[in-house]
């Protein structure tokens, strides 16, 4: 017999993950505030236009792959990828709360306008602003995580 089981969602590696990228990006989104050109610029606004006309067409799995983009863009500015690629191997469990909080919850707008407002600081160069406001970005799934655990127990341990 063949089967295929899939593991509850566990908080305390949604936490590590959450952790660690959430200090590395505050330090990443920094280091853009310095290095950006305005090709890359052209880049980050381009998908924050495309995350807007997602959430206005309803297309939550773009939404999603263009929410990863975003960040993989601030570290390629910094000429940092092998560091996202790790992050990436670290957090599945932090993906997978993501991706439940899409299936749950459409409200995508507080996220986009996160990232507008990661964007703004950029495009001003405004180093401190715009880590603290990744840092309240990075700490969205604190209360996020709670609810849908409240809600969906059966899919966390």
């Amino acid at each position: 017999q063949k089967g295929t089981i899939v593991s509850k969602v566990d908080l305390s590696l949604v936490e590590e993950g959450r952790f660690v990228r959430e200090h590395i990006e505050k330090a990443i989104v920094r280091e853009v505030c310095t290095k950006i050109s305005d090709d890359q610029l052209f880049q980050l606004e381009t998908n924050l236009l495309m995350q807007e006309l997602c959430l206005k067409k309803g297309s939550h799995n773009q939404l999603f792959q263009l929410d990863e983009e975003f960040h993989q863009l601030l570290f390629e500015i910094c000429t940092k990828i092998r560091t996202w690629n790790n992050i990436r191997k670290m957090n599945s469990h932090f993906d997978r709360l993501r991706m439940l909080r899409l299936a749950k919850n459409h409200d995508f707008e507080v996220i986009v306008g996160q990232h507008k407002e990661i964007f703004e600081c950029i495009s001003e160069k405004n180093p401190d602003k715009a880590e603290a406001i990744m840092e309240k970005h990075m700490k969205l799934v604190f209360v996020e995580s709670k609810e849908l655990k409240a809600k969906n127990p059966e899919y966390f341990n």
